[in-house]
């Protein structure tokens, strides 16, 4: 990318502690880094090491905010990051960090050159009250992709329900999203499945996430040539247009940004090494899914029929799964397999992995991570979409990019050994139109990210606009601090102007924004 000067403007970097959420925010900081801005990044005491690989980069130019992990309880003492929990343990990690509000405006006040802009998760939604009150601006940072994003904002501003409270199945209709798609209840974000009106956490997600409506800025791990109506419609959802697709985004060190293995990134690379170009399937589930004994047994059955080669990355469980139901490979299946398949247990390389030329088939949960690196390596993916946004992304991938072969939905579906079977070698078999698309697909990303491309001239006009930001006057009297977090004020356009969302629930409308850090026009 073009390097242009941030002029030395302080940013406020806040992730989400989970790793999807983690890595592709952490490179986009080394990218503004190398745009020299001041850095510092907030994080809680068992999250500091995910940063060593970006800090020893640059020792010189990223200082860190390290403040202790609130309680909670529902989150047990010690651990801090979602990938030692629960997947029902978003909401409460959600609540549990705006906990740091109080903190965060004590370091602001006190620092001599406190940051302009705080760039924060999506999760991280109260943000925008934080930024308002101290009077600077706020980006949404989404490790989700746009038409996943779009979904987002459409349940959270407009909250549609079900008729029929018991029917999973219902569709749920979202009309002000290009081609009105439709979902059934089951698989839309469990966040918003489980929102209970007045209950004051449900309360604060949405507050949250319409406040990430609001906010000055959106930047989205995305690219033009991938999701362009989506990205669109986020801007005529935010009512300007700061939203930069600046994807996808790579690691500086892809083989330094994951945790432990049972295999050694040599031992990995070696194996591959030895196959043929293609022919061997890559499967993972992400840092955060867990499949039951029976999937797993059954996935393990259709790998073994197939013949195909293949590299199978399994989660190891954690202290809050404790009986032992869960991703837990069959009894002598290693052994069986051994030549032809290659069980990793922890944490894999998967960058260096899709981009080998033996890989010829990515079998996926379709985080938008995976997506990206899949798409980028040129490797068709096989789709089983466990929850969260995955189901969007399977939908773009498999429905309306034809890139995609979907196996299994959702985490009660067992696959068929024989028919997975089938799949598998019909894919590193055949040139299937899918590898076709996954090959030009590859290509547009590239051509992103190289010199000229869409997300570099997205990047560096998002640098031009941060660089040119000073710390505005605070209106002092916007807010007050007895305000509870779950009621504050925000902005969001509508038809007739903008609406404020007022404490206590009140609408009103009016031509512009009532708080300055919204009021820029989209041609500021």
């Amino acid at each position: 990318m073009t390097i242009s000067s941030g002029s030395d403007a302080h940013l406020l970097i806040f992730p989400y502690p989970a790793q999807g959420h983690m890595i592709p925010l952490l490179d986009l900081t080394h990218q503004l880094v190398l745009h020299s801005f001041t850095i510092t990044i907030l994080t809680t005491p068992k999250n500091l090491h995910l940063l060593d690989s970006l800090l020893s980069t640059h020792p010189a130019s990223i200082n860190t905010l390290v403040l202790p992990f609130p309680t909670h309880p529902s989150i047990p003492q010690g651990l801090e990051n979602t990938k030692d929990l629960a997947p029902t343990s978003f909401e409460a990690m959600i609540c549990c960090l705006s906990e740091l509000y109080d903190p965060i405006t004590q370091w602001f006040k006190s620092h001599p050159s406190p940051p302009a802009t705080i760039i924060s998760d999506m999760f991280l939604g109260w943000t925008h009250r934080l930024a308002c009150e101290l009077g600077i601006h706020r980006i949404v940072f989404s490790p989700s992709g746009a038409m996943a994003l779009s979904v987002m904002y459409s349940l959270w501003r407009d909250l549609p329900r079900r008729e029929n409270p018991s029917d999973e199945n219902e569709a749920v209709s979202l009309p002000n999203i290009p081609s009105s798609p439709k979902y059934p209840w089951w698989k839309l974000s469990p966040l918003y499945r489980s929102f209970v009106e007045a209950n004051l956490d449900s309360e604060f997600i949405k507050d949250a996430f319409r406040a990430n409506m609001a906010s000055w800025g959106l930047v989205i791990n995305s690219f033009n040539g991938l999701e362009r109506v989506y990205l669109e419609n986020l801007k005529k959802d935010m009512g300007h247009d700061r939203v930069w697709a600046v994807g996808p985004l790579l690691p500086s060190l892809p083989n330094q940004r994951g945790g432990s293995s049972s295999v050694k990134v040599e031992e990995i690379l070696s194996w591959l090494d030895t196959c043929e170009d293609r022919k061997v399937v890559y499967v993972c589930f992400g840092s955060q899914a867990l499949l039951n004994n029976n999937q797993m047994e059954k996935l393990a059955f259709g790998l073994e029929k197939s013949g195909v080669q293949f590299v199978w990355v399994v989660k190891e469980p954690t202290e809050v799964y404790v009986d032992g139901d869960n991703n837990t490979v069959p009894q002598g299946f290693e052994d069986r397999v051994a030549g032809r398949g290659l069980v990793i247990k922890g944490w894999a390389p998967q960058v260096l992995i899709l981009s080998h030329r033996a890989v010829g088939a990515f079998l996926t949960h379709c985080g938008w991570n995976s997506v990206l690196e899949g798409i980028i390596a040129g490797v068709p993916l096989l789709t089983w979409p466990l929850g969260a946004d995955q189901f969007v992304n399977d939908s773009l991938l498999v429905d309306e990019l034809k890139v995609a072969i979907r196996v299994g939905e959702g985490r009660k579906f067992v696959p068929d050994p024989d028919e997975l079977s089938r799949v598998l070698v019909d894919l590193v078999s055949q040139e299937r139109v899918e590898c076709k698309r996954a090959t030009e697909l590859r290509g547009v990303a590239l051509e992103a990210i190289e010199e000229g491309g869409s997300s570099v001239i997205e990047f560096d006009s998002m640098v031009s606009k941060l660089a040119a930001l000073s710390l505005p006057v605070k209106n002092s009297t916007l807010y007050s601090s007895n305000m509870a977090p779950s009621k504050f004020a925000f902005t969001l356009p509508s038809s007739r102007g903008f609406q404020t969302f007022c404490p206590g629930g009140a609408l009103v409308d009016a031509p512009e924004p009532c708080f300055s850090c919204s009021k820029s026009s989209s041609k500021s």
